[in-house]
């Protein structure tokens, strides 16, 4: 059965379709999307090349579209200058025009890649997100945030761009690693943590892949229901946006601390949520028995609830954090299960927390 929602940003309309099946009707959504476009540039990458790219290729074609086909190498490394400026190149060698559009077809380095692609090409051109891992369709092809790592950090350099619309099709989670699958996870919980207690309560319950799997209509589009309604209010993550970063500020230091290839985001974003549920307890916002129920359903979906850091590269990573303004960060802490809240604080006061964690 066919979920729709709608995020009704005012002139930036668009919809997250949820449908197994759904990528055999990529040409025709595509061109219900886009109706003046000739040309589509589908930005894939090497894993998800083999499994989907013909498919959507051949689905597009019959729509009408010229279709150019680009690959990148799969992993974080992609989301990198160097292959945003290929992109761009081939793009207008391709012959792009501003009513031409991109497709994302893969995670969330995809989409973010060819996202930011897609904004910065002839100032801006549309652009539709086809995402095919459980991360991607849970969070991150939704709500405009695309952008590139730096050699300084990641996500460093990007814009608020939202898509012409969200085409997810659940059925491309069968070929998911269970690696990749936990990762998307965590993106899943995080929603359970600060939105919605009950959801945290049915993934607790389902306690396994598997048992994620005969729900997955309802968790994808719940997902998605709580971020659509979080964008709506706050678009330009200058406020209730930021609780969706709960686990990223500590995550983030912890991918750096595996230069981006030992820790996955979702690794990163896992443990980060086991620490900063233990900040809250130790600051008296967060009640100490939500540490456990973080840890027990970490460990259910095989995500690590701690990852070592070193010292100086925690201290980077902070640093460099968005929701950083002068000397002072944003930390997302738990009310309770299913409650967020932004605490203002020092940058140096967290990392004096934060040091006896990493073990200095």
């Amino acid at each position: 059965m066919k979920k729709t929602l709608t995020v009704a940003l005012p002139g930036r309309e668009y919809q997250i379709e949820i449908q197994r099946g759904l990528l055999d009707q990529a040409g025709e959504r595509c061109r219900a999307l886009l109706p003046r476009a000739r040309k589509l540039a589908v930005v894939t990458d090497s894993n998800v090349l083999p499994l989907y790219l013909e498919r959507t290729a051949d689905s597009l074609k019959r729509a009408g579209f010229q279709v150019l086909c680009c690959s990148v190498p799969a992993g974080e490394a992609a989301k990198c200058p160097e292959q945003l400026v290929l992109l761009w190149e081939k793009m207008m060698a391709f012959g792009m025009t501003r009513t031409d559009g991109v497709a994302a077809l893969g995670g969330g380095v995809v989409g973010d890649l060819a996202g930011f692609a897609a904004a910065t090409l002839l100032r801006g051109v549309d652009f539709i997100q086809i995402p095919t891992t459980l991360l991607a369709q849970v969070d991150s092809s939704v709500g405009g945030k695309v952008a590139i790592d730096l050699q300084a950090g990641k996500n460093l350099a990007g814009a608020f761009w939202q898509p012409k619309g969200v085409l997810i099709d659940p059925d491309c989670l069968n070929t998911l690693s269970d690696r990749a699958f936990s990762d998307g996870m965590a993106e899943v919980i995080k929603y359970g943590c600060i939105r919605e207690r009950e959801f945290f309560e049915l993934l607790d319950r389902c306690g396994s892949r598997a048992g994620v799997m005969d729900y997955i209509e309802q968790v994808i589009c719940t997902c998605c229901d709580l971020k659509r309604q979080v964008v709506l209010q706050d678009e330009r993550d200058t406020g209730l946006r930021m609780t969706l970063n709960f686990g990223h500020t500590i995550g983030h230091a912890f991918e750096l601390a595996g230069h981006y290839e030992t820790w996955t985001h979702g690794q990163g974003v896992a443990a980060g949520m086991n620490w900063a549920a233990q900040l809250g307890v130790g600051l008296g916002i967060t009640p100490p028995e939500v540490v456990e129920q973080i840890r027990s359903i970490l460990n259910k979906f095989g995500l690590p609830q701690d990852i070592p850091c070193p010292w100086e590269t925690m201290t980077e990573a902070v640093g460099l954090d968005k929701k950083r303004t002068g000397d002072s960060i944003t930390l997302i802490l738990l009310e309770r299960l299913g409650q967020a809240v932004p605490r203002r604080m020092k940058k140096d006061q967290l990392l004096e927390l934060l040091e006896p964690m990493c073990g200095r």
